[in-house]
């Protein structure tokens, strides 16, 4: 996938240092520019199948974002996520991507809208996730055949997620049972591909994989606040080696067709 990073672009479309997001000068309308080859689409999903677990990384200053993010890839990740709720989060995203491409995937998080997905591959993102169920923002990637992972929280929402067009259906919030919530819906339903993002920590990762699970996304059990706030990187980097190799155990996911 070519990169396509305009420094001037990218930069007017970071956010604030007050957190909030501002895409007011991103004056195009989503466009056909953001199209991917259908050999990109399917080289995402296999990624996801091979690694099966994404750094998700929310911090509150955006000096803190790419030490954190780094210190993820230093301890092993190999699928990261930039949310939007991230104080200059494009620009961050953008650095990773040119830094990593073709070694780390760099996805972008809290996606809310089809011009906020447009801004997001405009820095470089090679997947999106939402935070809740948004067909708009499902089919604008179907149509540009980019990998779009939807926030859902009931066997319902996953189903819509999916005949919406989204290859992988991301669980949000937490729900009670974990690992055997999604080994009962895999079952009964077994074309979802489910990710959990919320609920997975640095000792079930593997759990939920082998539960029925395709593929989990580590958050606050990764991104240990207390240590970003202190500058303790070296945990974070820890964090992540511990739940890579719980990951590892359970080896790839097959993917469903």
């Amino acid at each position: 996938m070519s990169l396509r990073i305009v420094a001037s672009r990218a930069i007017s479309r970071t956010v604030p240092a007050t957190g909030a997001r501002s895409l007011s000068t991103a004056a195009a309308a989503p466009g056909e520019d953001y199209m991917q080859s259908r050999e990109n689409f399917e080289a995402v999903l296999d990624k996801f199948a091979q690694i099966r677990a994404c750094a998700v990384l929310r911090t509150a200053t955006s000096e803190a974002c790419p030490k954190a993010m780094q210190a993820a890839i230093d301890g092993g990740f190999k699928i990261v996520e930039f949310t939007l709720t991230t104080p200059d989060c494009l620009q961050h995203l953008a650095d990773f991507r040119a830094k990593y491409d073709g070694d780390v995937m760099v996805g972008c998080g809290t996606i809310l809208t089809p011009q906020d997905a447009a801004d997001a591959m405009e820095a470089g993102s090679e997947f999106i996730i939402t935070p809740v169920m948004l067909p708009d923002v499902i089919e604008w990637c179907k149509e540009r055949n980019i990998v779009c992972v939807p926030g859902c929280q009931t066997p319902t929402e996953l189903v819509q997620a999916y005949r919406h067009g989204a290859p992988l259906q991301k669980l949000f919030p937490g729900v009670a049972g974990g690992p055997m919530w999604v080994k009962a819906v895999s079952s009964a339903l077994p074309f979802l591909s489910i990710n959990p993002t919320s609920g997975v920590d640095l000792d079930n990762a593997g759990d939920y994989l082998r539960n029925g699970a395709a593929s989990v996304g580590l958050v606050a059990p990764l991104f240990d606040q207390a240590a970003i706030a202190a500058g303790d990187y070296d945990t974070i980097a820890k964090n992540a080696a511990k739940v890579m190799a719980n990951v590892r155990e359970v080896g790839p996911y097959q993917r469903k067709k």
